[in-house]
C-alpha cells in the first residue's frame, strides 16, 4: 500500500494529485486521474427442517454472476483509515461528524474507479456501505472544481442526480449528504412524493448542487419545469432492482434522456438480475463491476433460522417471540399492506408497542413510523417490502418474515436490515405446510441451511 500523503490545508481546494492520492492508497494499480464525466477512448424459537428441493415456476432464483470482467473484492478486506486518503479537509470533517473512520469494502473498490471518471456497477450486499461509496467520491470531485460561498464564479445549478426508489430510501440519503456537506458549501435537496410539491420548487429553482430523488416525483418536476438537468455531471441509480422492479424504469429512461449524454453513472444494487445485466448496458458506458464477497448474498453475520408454524398460529408465535425471546427492535415483514395493518393491530391487542408502514399510510404517518422505531417508541415495526426498501436503522435485532419471501433476492434485501455494519443479526422465517416448497427454493437458490 502506498504512503500517504500529507494532508491538505484546509482552506485550499483539492487538487488532481490528491485526487490521484485516494486512488493510489486504495489501489496502486489505478490509472492517472481524469476529470468528471471523461472516459477513455472507445466509449461505453422454533427448529428449522429442510423439506423437498423443488421449486414452484414461479420462484424466480437469484441471478448468477454474469460472464463479465468482474472485480472481486473479499467482503473481509481490510480498511484504509478515511484520514490517509487525502479527501478534502472539509469532507474529512464530515466523514468525522458520522462516525466514519476508514473505508468498507465496497467504498475501497468503488471510491478509486469514481473518482477516476468510470462508469460503476457495485453488487454487495445489504448494509455494507454503499450511500458512501457513492457519495465520497461524487463530493470530492464537486468540491475540487466547485467555487465557494461568495465567489463571483459560483454557478447554482444540479451538478449530481441520485435516484432511489422509495422516499425513505431517499430521505436516509439526503440525511447522510446532509452530515457529509456541512463544512462544505454544497447544497441538496430531496425531492419525493407524499409531501407538497411547493417547497421542493423552491429549493429547486434557487439551484442545488444534488438533487436526491425517487423517479416519479422527479417526473413531475420535470414536466412543471421546476428542475434544470442539463449539466447534470453524475448519475446515482440506488437499489437499482428494486427501482426496475416497481416499474419505474420508464420514468428512469426519460430522466436519463434529459441527462447529458457524457455523464458519469454509478449503480449499485444488492442483487443484479438478469433485467440489470441487460438494462446496463443501455445505459452505462463501458463500466467497471465490482463485487464484493457473494453475489446476491445476505451478511454473513446474520443467523438464519426457520419455524415450521400454522399460518393461523402466526400471530400469536410472534406475540410471544417480541414479549419473550426479543432482545432488541423487531422488523416484521409482511407481503400486503392490509397484513402489515392486521398484523400490527394485533400485536397492539396483545400489548405489545407496534407500528405499521406501507404505501397507504400517509408521508407523516410513514416518517412516524420510522422515527418511533427508530427511537425506540414501538419496539416492533410491521412493513411492506416497498415501504421498507432501503430502511437504514442501526441495531435492528431481528427481522421476522411473517411469510416466506416469493424470491431469494426479497429474501436478501430483507433479511439485510439486521447485521449490518458487521453488527450480529437473526432472521427467523415463518413457514406454514403450505410455504414448505417455497423456503426450500430459497435455501436452494441462496445457498444456505437455516437452523
Amino acid at each position: 500500500m502506498a504512503s500517504p500523503l500529507t494532508t491538505l490545508n484546509a482552506a485550499s481546494s483539492p487538487s488532481a494529485p490528491a485526487r490521484a492520492q485516494v486512488r493510489e492508497v486504495l489501489n496502486p494499480n489505478s490509472a492517472s486521474p481524469r476529470r468528471p464525466g471523461r472516459r477513455r477512448s472507445g466509449g461505453g424459537g422454533g427448529r428449522g427442517g429442510r423439506h423437498g428441493s423443488s421449486s414452484p415456476s414461479s420462484f424466480r432464483p437469484a441471478a448468477p454472476l454474469p460472464d463479465l470482467p468482474w472485480i472481486i473484492i473479499d467482503a473481509d478486506a481490510p480498511p484504509t483509515p478515511f484520514d490517509e486518503l487525502g479527501f478534502d479537509p472539509r469532507l474529512e470533517a464530515g466523514f468525522r461528524s458520522l462516525g466514519f473512520e476508514g473505508t468498507r469494502p465496497v467504498q475501497g473498490a468503488v471510491i478509486p474507479l469514481a473518482l477516476d471518471g468510470d462508469d460503476v456497477i457495485a453488487c454487495a450486499e445489504t448494509g455494507t456501505g454503499k450511500t458512501l461509496a457513492f457519495a465520497a467520491p461524487i463530493l470530492e470531485l464537486l468540491l475540487t472544481e466547485q467555487p465557494g460561498y461568495g465567489d463571483a464564479a459560483r454557478e447554482a445549478f444540479t451538478r449530481a442526480l441520485i435516484l432511489a426508489p422509495t422516499r425513505e430510501l431517499a430521505v436516509q440519503i439526503e440525511d447522510s449528504l446532509v452530515g457529509l456537506t456541512y463544512h462544505t458549501p454544497v447544497t441538496t435537496a430531496p425531492v419525493f412524493g407524499g409531501v407538497e410539491m411547493g417547497p421542493q420548487e423552491r429549493a429547486l429553482q434557487a439551484g442545488v448542487d444534488i438533487i436526491v430523488a425517487t423517479p416519479g416525483r422527479l417526473m413531475d418536476h420535470m414536466r412543471h419545469s421546476t428542475t434544470d438537468l442539463v449539466r447534470v455531471q453524475f448519475l446515482v441509480l440506488d437499489e437499482a432492482d428494486r427501482m426496475m422492479d416497481m416499474g419505474f424504469w420508464p420514468d428512469v429512461q426519460k430522466i436519463m434522456s434529459a441527462l447529458p449524454p457524457d455523464r458519469q453513472t454509478l449503480l449499485f444494487s444488492a442483487t443484479l438480475p438478469g433485467e440489470i445485466q441487460r438494462m446496463a448496458k443501455e445505459m452505462l458506458r463501458s463500466p467497471k463491476y465490482v463485487q464484493v464477497g457473494k453475489q446476491g448474498g445476505a451478511a454473513r453475520t446474520i443467523d438464519h433460522q426457520m419455524v415450521q408454524v400454522e399460518s393461523t398460529a402466526k400471530i400469536d408465535w410472534l406475540a410471544n417471540f417480541a414479549k419473550r425471546d426479543a432482545d432488541g427492535p423487531v422488523l416484521v415483514f409482511v407481503r400486503t399492506k392490509i397484513g402489515a395493518d392486521r398484523v400490527a393491530r394485533h400485536l397492539v391487542a396483545k400489548s405489545i408497542k407496534a407500528a405499521a408502514l406501507h404505501a397507504d399510510r400517509s408521508q407523516q404517518e410513514r416518517l412516524s413510523a420510522v422515527e418511533g422505531f427508530r427511537s425506540g417508541k414501538h419496539p416492533v415495526l410491521v412493513a411492506t417490502d416497498i415501504a421498507a426498501r432501503g430502511l437504514d436503522i442501526e441495531g435492528i435485532a431481528h427481522v421476522i418474515n411473517f411469510e416466506v419471501p416469493d424470491s431469494p433476492d426479497t429474501y436478501v434485501h430483507r433479511v439485510g436490515r439486521t447485521g449490518r455494519s458487521g453488527a450480529s443479526g437473526h432472521a427467523v422465517t415463518l413457514v406454514s405446510p403450505n410455504e414448505q416448497r417455497n423456503w426450500s427454493a430459497v435455501e436452494a437458490a441462496i445457498g444456505f441451511r437455516a437452523r
